[in-house]
């Protein structure tokens, strides 16, 4: 197996703010596997809260000798070799096992969502993310996507909370998700917004509160009117019984969580614990979306609309009708390079 890489900036539509930073791009790297003229497709996409980068994605892929391996069928040998070249490095590690994913579909000719034996059917609405902005720009980011979508997702922990939520409610009625992003600091005001929220029709709360502070998160979740999900709070599957009871429900993120292997695992864990799942995804390609999307079957909230923020994707995937997700047929991932 041949392994390549080269940088690639994504460029947003919209500049994007969340309670502690905006940007109008995101670093991100493109990688290949080869293997017998067949190539699988990953991707790492590193925003700043990773501390993660192109420099550091490129020197770990530097380390990865695929050639040793025979057969890419190994995938546990594979990724577990590439999980032991260093202790971080999450958004490398899921290039390579996305790209892996890929190349043993196509080799298979099946989508992934068929072999893990899921049904396509069942892949739930994506949330739209509507950034921190000025009541203006939100309205008109909000009518923008008017006719799309069945839910949308607001990002929100600051002061301006309630003027955002007003300024979409003044030209849709559709459900909300809220994200804070750690941004609220006082547990008893948090869950007053929670109260407040819910009147106006938002259906979830994504990490209230900073992941350092486990017990006031706890103390939200026992009284919010709403279910809470960890996001920050978790990265890999090692990290989810520190959490146990202090959360309804985990964002699973592939660039966290270092794949499409280890997410499948964190949603089988939070279903044993009688947890909610939820798939998140950073700005990213289509690449990296679809790969997220084909385990959207097994979650009860999706927020797989990375790849509908930026300007140059560079592939087509999973698609969105009717605002639910609609998964390609294809083998490996599905994708069509534009």
């Amino acid at each position: 197996m041949k392994l390549r890489w080269f940088p690639y900036e994504l460029q947003l539509r919209h500049t994007f703010t969340v309670s502690s930073y905006s940007r109008t791009t995101t670093p991100d790297v493109q990688v290949e596997i080869e293997y017998d003229g067949i190539i699988g497709y990953g991707e790492a996409s590193m925003p700043p809260y990773l501390g993660q980068s192109v420099e550091s994605v490129c020197s770990f892929l530097e380390k990865v000798n695929l050639e040793q391996f025979r057969d890419p069928f190994c995938l546990e040998d594979i990724l577990d070799y590439v999980d032991g070249l260093s202790e971080g490095d999450s958004a490398a590690k899921a290039a390579v096992d996305i790209a892996l994913h890929d190349l043993v579909g196509k080799l298979l000719g099946q989508p992934w969502y068929r072999i893990w034996g899921l049904n396509p059917a069942k892949a739930p609405s994506t949330t739209f993310t509507i950034g921190i902005d000025t009541p203006e720009v939100v309205r008109a980011k909000t009518l923008e996507c008017e006719g799309q979508f069945n839910i949308l997702k607001v990002k929100v922990g600051l002061p301006s909370d309630k003027e955002m939520i007003e300024a979409i409610r003044s030209v849709t009625q559709l459900p909300l998700a809220v994200d804070a992003n750690q941004g609220w600091k006082d547990r008893s005001a948090a869950l007053d917004e929670i109260f407040w929220l819910k009147e106006q029709g938002v259906v979830m709360v994504e990490q209230p509160m900073p992941a350092s502070r486990l017990d006031d998160n706890a103390w939200l979740t026992e009284h919010s009117p709403l279910p809470i999900y960890a996001d920050e709070a978790i990265q890999r599957l090692r990290d989810l019984p520190s959490i146990r009871g202090a959360y309804n429900g985990i964002n699973i993120k592939l660039m966290k969580c270092t794949g499409m292997r280890e997410a499948q695992r964190m949603a089988a864990w939070a279903r044993a614990e009688g947890m909610k799942v939820m798939l998140g995804c950073m700005t990213e390609t289509s690449c990296a979306v679809t790969a997220a999307s084909h385990l959207s079957p097994l979650a009860d909230f999706a927020d797989l609309d990375g790849n509908l923020l930026i300007t140059n994707d560079r592939f087509l995937g999973m698609t969105v009708k009717d605002g639910r997700i609609t998964l390609p047929d294809g083998p490996g991932l599905g994708l069509t390079a534009l």
